[in-house]
């Protein structure tokens, strides 16, 4: 069976290439809440269609990467659990970390996508070759995005933005095939 996910050459072309996609945490991987235990813990919510798209981009050869402004044992044991490596935790300024990061796998911004949805992340969003924001983005950032998602972030905008480079991979067909298999 052929697969029913179908995106515009354009929005294809604008993301092959990439080997690097940064993503933003609160409000991208997670709904943006912040919750609180009565002791001050923080939790956090994830959706595993989101997990399953960072672990994709893995298996082909897409090195995820997460800069967030937050830093929490849920987030670093969720992170972790992906086998995700390149983290900066509590970074309020986005840009440096992904430059390091850039360094560190030996690639420039025409090589990253981005993943983010507000204010902080517009340096790293605005340099990529690629940048994507969940449907409820601040409108700044969906202003900048070249793609703006169906679904809100936490709620399967991520995957939503790893199908993307999956397809401008050219790789989606055969990993669907090897799921349905």
């Amino acid at each position: 069976m052929p697969p029913v996910l179908t995106l515009p050459p354009e929005l294809l072309l604008k993301a092959q290439g990439v080997k690097v996609a940064f993503f933003d945490v609160d409000g991208v991987l997670t709904d943006g809440g912040v919750y609180f235990t009565e002791t001050g813990e923080t939790l956090k919510r994830f959706h595993t269609l989101d997990g399953q798209g960072l672990k994709l981009l893995q298996k082909i050869g897409i090195t995820p990467a997460v800069i967030t402004g937050r830093d929490s044992k849920p987030l670093r044991h969720r992170l972790a659990a992906l086998g995700i490596s390149h983290v900066f935790y509590g970074t309020e300024d986005k840009r440096p970390a992904a430059e390091q990061i850039l360094a560190a796998l030996g690639l420039d911004w025409t090589q990253a996508a981005a993943m983010g949805d507000d204010w902080p992340d517009l340096p790293v969003l605005t340099r990529c070759a690629f940048a994507g924001a969940p449907a409820n983005a601040h409108a700044e950032v969906l202003a900048r995005a070249h793609h703006v998602t169906t679904r809100h972030g936490g709620h399967g905008a991520a995957r939503e933005f790893c199908d993307v480079l999956l397809v401008a991979s050219g790789h989606y067909d055969a990993l669907l095939q090897e799921a349905a298999a």
